[in-house]
């Protein structure tokens, strides 16, 4: 199984459309800017037939610190999911 980076999706956008490489990379950057300062102001990006892009947030709690074993308070966080959508599912079965 290979680990396809930013790379691979500029170049397969240049070969399946008339952009250029430079054009494509630019399409790219755009489309995770999107998505990213959509997340950031707490909206959910939905791609039809590809998947959610979503904030949970995390409660804070206590915790224990394994070295010390003493007891920390753990704050409160935001985390970014991801959920495929059925046809993603499918198409990778």
């Amino acid at each position: 199984m290979a680990i396809l980076k930013k790379d691979y999706l500029v170049n397969a956008l240049s070969e399946k459309t008339d952009l250029t490489k430079k054009a494509a990379k630019e399409c790219v950057d755009v489309l995770f800017e999107s998505i990213q300062e959509a997340l950031k102001e707490n909206n959910t990006v939905d791609i039809y037939q590809f998947g959610k892009f979503y904030i949970t947030e995390n409660a804070g709690r206590k915790g224990i610190n394994p070295l010390t074993k003493e007891e920390i308070e753990i704050k409160p966080s935001k985390s970014i999911r991801f959920k495929a959508s059925k046809s993603l599912k499918d198409s990778v079965k």
